[in-house]
C-alpha cells in the first residue's frame, strides 16, 4: 500500500431512541446500500445491535483510505442520513480501531 493510504477502520457505536428504531433502521439501511454500492472507497459497512436491545446499534465501517472516508461525509445520501436522523441518534461514539483479523467470503 502507498504511504497515505492506510486504510481507515472504525467501529461506531450508537444509543437510538427505542421509539423510533424502525425509521432509524430503514434510513441506515437505505445509506448503508448507496455507500457501499456507489462509494469504491467504502470497502465495508455492516451493521448490528446488540441483542435484545435493538436500539444499542454498533456499525464497522472500512474506507480504503482517509481520503475516501472524508468524501464519503460529503455525499448527497450520507448527509441524508445524517440529517433525517439527527433526532433519533441520542448518543455516537466513533472508535478508531486497529484491525486484526478482518476475513469475509
Amino acid at each position: 500500500m502507498k504511504a497515505g493510504t492506510e486504510r481507515i477502520v472504525r467501529m461506531a457505536e450508537l444509543e437510538i431512541d427505542p421509539a423510533r428504531i424502525e425509521a432509524y433502521t430503514a434510513l441506515l439501511t437505505e445509506e448503508i446500500e448507496a455507500s457501499v454500492a456507489k462509494e469504491p472507497g467504502v470497502l465495508m459497512l455492516h451493521a448490528v445491535s446488540v441483542k435484545g436491545t435493538p436500539e444499542r446499534v454498533r456499525i464497522l465501517e472500512v474506507y480504503a483510505s482517509q481520503q475516501d472516508y472524508e468524501a464519503h461525509l460529503q455525499t448527497p445520501h450520507f448527509l441524508k442520513y445524517k440529517t433525517l436522523t439527527a433526532g433519533m441518534v441520542k448518543s455516537l461514539d466513533l472508535i478508531e480501531v486497529d484491525p486484526i483479523v478482518m476475513c469475509a467470503k
